[in-house]
């Protein structure tokens, strides 16, 4: 297998530490059979991306076995961002048949995490995305990894994201405090829905750490508005927790 020596520029916070920890913790209490899992915003620069890339390795350090996937095969900024590489084969590569899905993981300096680039852009990315050979390549690697994490681009721009959650067994929402709109997000959540996949909760990011206080992550989907942290929502848990949040503050 190919390696590739990743950059990355996690801020050394402890909240932000914590916060991907509640993250994991939650997509882990999500059920067994959710392993594949789609990373979607409503526009661009709300920090998907650098979502995408902590929960991946967040959980590769919980000792599972994880594949990021990059599918954004519109406006990439994984290998600019995070590579010195020049020659990667990337998703494109397979999805238009030059290349075999095992060719395009690469395996990286951090244990169980292993990456696939998205490739050069191709002129036709909907109709590669849906085709048979993406949908062959998530059930190949459903047999090799434990946790399949995919970024896609955003929902609120191009329609990429729903091709895609159609194959996966679960999407997150990536919120951008003070930046998203809340009527776009409910446009998004529709097309989720029409998709067929599940949501699983959102991601709040961007938000002011003033006064911080990381139990505050398990709050609900419907509270994405108020600056709290990071979180994700996970029906039973998060209801569990957000009980035992309001008792401690009462």
């Amino acid at each position: 297998m190919k390696t590739v020596n990743l950059i990355t520029r996690t801020p050394d916070r402890y909240e932000i530490k914590e916060a991907f920890k509640t993250l994991r913790t939650n997509i882990l209490f999500s059920g067994s059979d959710t392993k594949v899992i789609a990373i979607t915003s409503s526009g661009q620069n709300e920090g998907k991306s650098f979502v995408s890339m902590e929960l991946s390795k967040s959980l590769a350090e919980s000792g599972k076995k994880v594949l990021l996937v990059d599918a954004d095969l519109r406006k990439s900024v994984f290998v600019e961002k995070h590579t010195n590489e020049n020659e990667i084969v990337g998703l494109s590569h397979y999805l238009s048949g030059q290349t075999e899905s095992d060719q395009i993981v690469y395996e990286t300096q951090y244990p169980d995490f292993f990456i696939a680039f998205s490739g050069p852009y191709p002129p036709n990315p909907v109709e590669l995305l849906g085709s048979k050979r993406f949908e062959e390549m998530l059930d190949y690697y459903r047999t090799i990894f434990d946790y399949i994490v995919i970024d896609t681009p955003p929902l609120g721009l191009v329609i990429d994201a729903a091709v895609i959650a159609a194959q996966c067994d679960g999407v997150i929402l990536n919120v951008a405090a003070n930046h998203t709109n809340h009527r776009m997000l409910q446009k998004i959540k529709s097309q989720l829905t029409r998709s067929g996949c599940r949501l699983i909760g959102a991601v709040l990011n961007m938000a002011e750490s003033t006064n911080y206080n990381y139990k505050t992550y398990l709050l609900g989907y419907k509270n994405y508005n108020k600056q709290y942290g990071d979180y994700v929502q996970n029906d039973n848990y998060e209801q569990s927790q957000y009980a035992k949040l309001k008792n401690d503050k009462e």
